[in-house]
């Protein structure tokens, strides 16, 4: 029992540290840039993800040109990512955020898709089909060449005899 009691005493003696948040940095990212930030860099690490051997090939390093596009260095990112994230309720919204962010951009690829695969068959359909005003045409030009092929028929024919 006495074992039991020094145990719980540890337990409760080390779950009471003092856990202090990060104070606001200077230079804090605002809340609208970190939304843009972090969906690009979701972006960027599922196109890693899905082909990081031609990334790395190319020499891409996708974190370090979102940060020069936002004109924010590591440092400060990781900063701001902390002080966001130790108040859950601030950090809940900016996820809500880029989710909503990233379902909008999902919905324009996918509505996009569809428009360019409708472009298609509309141009394969045209090319493929014949209005009516041309079926007369196509028919005429038939009739047409077998009349002068019966024409010529007969006349080598007649010839022949």
């Amino acid at each position: 029992m006495k074992h039991f009691f020094y145990i719980v005493l540890c337990m409760l003696l080390l779950s009471c540290q003092d856990v202090k948040k990060p104070e606001k940095p200077d230079n804090l990212i605002p809340e609208d840039v970190m939304v843009a930030l972090l969906s690009e860099i979701y972006l960027g690490n599922a196109a890693r993800s899905v082909d990081n051997k031609s990334m790395q090939k190319k020499g891409v390093k996708i974190d370090s040109f979102l940060f020069k596009k936002y004109s924010v260095d590591s440092l400060q990112f990781a900063k701001s990512n902390a002080y966001y994230a130790s108040d859950l309720d601030a950090y809940n919204a900016i996820f809500q955020n880029i989710e909503e962010k990233l379902e909008v951009l999902k919905t324009e690829e996918n509505d996009r898709k569809l428009k360019l695969n409708a472009e298609i068959r509309a141009k394969r359909k045209a090319g493929d089909s014949l209005s009516v005003d041309e079926l007369e045409e196509v028919e005429e030009a038939i009739d047409s060449a077998s009349t002068e092929g019966r024409i010529m028929v007969d006349s080598a024919t007649s010839l022949e005899q």
